[in-house]
């Protein structure tokens, strides 16, 4: 039954034993970054390893097809790699050739990332959502943040206070102020507008200007320019107490925890953003140290470590050059870096004494 099992299933796309073998005799035990490809070149999964022969060998020795690693090797035809000088390199060279060659077992099998985002998605009636994934229509984001629920139950309020929709993203709007589109009596596709929670932008129940304010007012709150919604909450929650409907005024305090919540929460994310900006010296697994210019949790620029004078004062003028530049913005992320920024806190969350190499920018030009 067994052997029967075996002959069902498909053929390897390439010699494993001589491909074994080239591995054996030529990958090191060094710091590196690994591609799986097809018969064209295609990459088909991109892998970092602190230590690449020692890994590489482990997807010869994995059972298919139970395996992730097995099935990944199966599919492949060729394995190429290339040393870098330390683990932290691997990461970042791993996650760039991602980004760059977009594998598909990479992006089938690796794990949704645990943080969370609170976004703002395009079009004429934007939304704002919260989750982990960013999707092609997310205009701005923010965050990272750790509880998922939180996260969810806070967005829901402060959509709820400024009546924004969360209906589909393909529904189609008509604002107030649109005339002979309403010949036939209007009625929201959904209940919020009902119970006051939605201005009602698919049905004409608003001006265009007018919901767009209040987008204007989320973002504002999302970036501590204000603190409107939960003012308005604290209002209602007052008059609530002074008419003895305690209950109501439990409710509101309720809202109003999960506001506060949320902008302390935005707070600490972009001061742990901020924090993220220093010179960082990491040590080569061969003696061959590198600098790192991050900004914000973005690698801007690398460079061996200066080790004489010369080198050191040209490094310095890379540095000048640097604070030059305007500061990024502090308000919503750049989210073509986000992967990079949650990759540089994960590193130094779990390397506390990476902290230990890192030194402020001033203090290399000073």
């Amino acid at each position: 039954m067994r052997r029967a099992r075996a002959l069902r299933l498909p053929l390897p796309a390439t010699d494993l034993r001589a491909l074994r073998e080239r591995v054996r005799a030529l990958a090191e035990n060094r710091p590196g970054v690994y591609r799986m490809t097809d018969s064209t070149g295609r990459v088909l999964y991109v892998g970092k390893a602190k230590r690449l022969r020692n890994r590489l060998l482990s997807y010869f020795r994995a059972s298919y097809p139970e395996d992730k690693a097995a099935r990944v090797l199966h599919a492949a035809h060729d394995i190429q790699w290339e040393y870098v000088p330390s683990e932290f390199a691997a990461y970042l060279s791993e996650l760039r050739q991602i980004h760059r060659h977009r594998p598909h077992f990479n992006l089938r099998l690796n794990q949704t990332r645990r943080a969370v985002f609170v976004k703002l998605s395009a079009g004429p009636a934007p939304r704002i959502t919260s989750g982990a994934a960013i999707g092609s229509d997310d205009t701005r984001c923010y965050g990272p943040f750790r509880s998922l629920g939180r996260t969810a139950e806070a967005v829901r309020t402060l959509a709820d206070l400024l009546g924004l929709r969360d209906c589909a993203a393909d529904m189609p709007i008509v604002f107030s102020g649109q005339g002979d589109l309403f010949d036939q009596p209007r009625r929201a596709a959904c209940m919020r507008h009902e119970f006051g929670f939605c201005t009602g932008p698919c049905a004409g129940f608003v001006a265009e200007w007018d919901y767009r304010q209040r987008v204007e007012t989320a973002l504002a709150f999302l970036e501590g320019r204000t603190i409107q919604p939960m003012d308005r909450v604290v209002a209602a929650m007052q008059a609530a107490a002074a008419r003895s409907e305690f209950e109501l005024a439990a409710k509101w305090r309720e809202k109003f925890e999960q506001l506060e919540w949320l902008f302390g929460a935005i707070v600490r994310a972009r001061t742990a953003i901020d924090l993220l900006t220093f010179v960082y010296r990491d040590p080569g697994a061969l003696g061959d140290d590198r600098v790192y210019l991050i900004r914000r949790g973005v690698v801007r620029a690398t460079f061996p470590y200066p080790a004489t004078p010369i080198e050191h004062e040209a490094f310095r003028a890379v540095v000048a050059d640097e604070l030059e530049r305007a500061e990024p913005e502090t308000g919503p992320l750049p989210t073509g870096s986000i992967d990079e920024l949650l990759l540089i806190m994960a590193w130094f969350r779990a390397h506390p004494d990476a902290l230990r190499r890192t030194t402020p920018y001033l203090q290399w030009v000073s």
